[in-house]
């Protein structure tokens, strides 16, 4: 059993606004949920970067090819460095990086819904950077003033790189939205297909029991359901005023509380889809980390035979 007085104090430190440090003491639960967090925050991150690498060679410029393959760099380095974070709070249970991307290929971590989806056209490349892109910039940004400081001092590299990513799709929309009506319908059916995934992101009105823990130790700030209103909010006058439509015709804001009432997803088909890796493109996806992870392996252990034999040299 923990210490109950290092407990009471440690609370007592969240309560206060203090932040927490990899090196301070903390309770059992609270490494544990930060773990979670992070490694999936981290695991989806790298995932993310698959549904537009595909897109990198049939960008329709090399302009746009250039931006494109600067924002997958980006997001496999936020991935890194979310798994370095999870690594140190791991350290303890004697799990190190490779073990932690190990999880994601034997089905023992999940990642984000809407890495699991198709992007069959150049428009979903834009729809992604536009709305899933903003959708992670305003769950990110909740967690800026997160209670454990090393991820808040992250987040804000991560969210400030997010935000020129969320600029890059939109001005990939606003180039299709001014286009050819062809143009225009391959944009309005790309956001067809992310509304309901980008519904499903934030997570169940009725938050779990881990989510309500993580709001306790100020880990998180905000409720899914107060991150989904505010991303409907955002974006809704912005896909009208190019003149598209929202694909929920029970999409209504109550003049009074500004709250937004909007379909529900099939919860159980993307829960089930994120359990089993059964979306449309979740097998390909992690065959492709797969490969990346586990054949290319003996390359990481060169580089770190190389750098250990370096360090070993005198005066090095």
């Amino acid at each position: 059993m923990e210490d109950a007085g290092r407990l009471r104090e440690f609370l007592a430190r969240i309560e206060a606004g203090e932040k927490i440090e990899a090196t301070d003491w903390m309770p059992e639960e609270y490494r544990d949920l930060l773990i979670k967090q992070i490694h999936m925050h981290g695991i989806s991150e790298i995932m993310g970067a698959y549904p537009e690498k595909e897109w990198v060679p049939k960008a329709p410029t090399i302009r746009r090819k250039l931006a494109l393959n600067a924002k997958v760099q980006d997001e496999i380095g936020h991935g890194q460095m979310l798994l370095r974070l999870a690594e140190d709070l791991s350290r303890p249970y004697g799990r190190g990086r490779e073990e932690l991307m190990d999880d994601v290929i034997d089905g023992r971590i999940k990642f984000h819904n809407v890495f699991h989806m198709e992007a069959p056209t150049w428009a979903d490349a834009g729809v992604i950077g536009f709305l899933v892109d903003g959708g992670a910039i305003i769950t990110q940004a909740m967690l800026l003033d997160s209670s454990y400081a090393p991820y808040a001092r992250m987040l804000k590299r991560i969210v400030a790189e997010e935000s020129f990513h969320m600029q890059h799709g939109e001005s990939v929309v606003l180039a299709l939205a001014e286009g050819t009506d062809a143009q225009r319908e391959m944009l309005q059916n790309a956001i067809n297909r992310w509304w309901e995934p980008m519904m499903f992101f934030f997570g169940p009105r009725e938050m779990g029991r881990g989510s309500r823990r993580m709001m306790e130790y100020k880990i998180r700030s905000k409720t899914n359901e107060e991150l989904r209103q505010k991303f409907i909010n955002r974006y809704v006058p912005r896909i009208r005023a190019l003149g598209l439509e929202i694909p929920d015709a029970r999409l209504k804001q109550d003049p009074v509380t500004g709250e937004w009432q909007y379909t529900d997803p099939d919860w159980d088909w993307f829960n089930q889809m994120v359990r089993d890796n059964s979306g449309p493109m979740s097998q390909a996806r992690i065959a492709l980390r797969r490969w990346a992870h586990v054949e290319q392996r003996w390359v990481r252990q060169a580089a770190n035979t190389a750098v250990n034999v370096i360090a070993a040299r005198p005066g090095a």
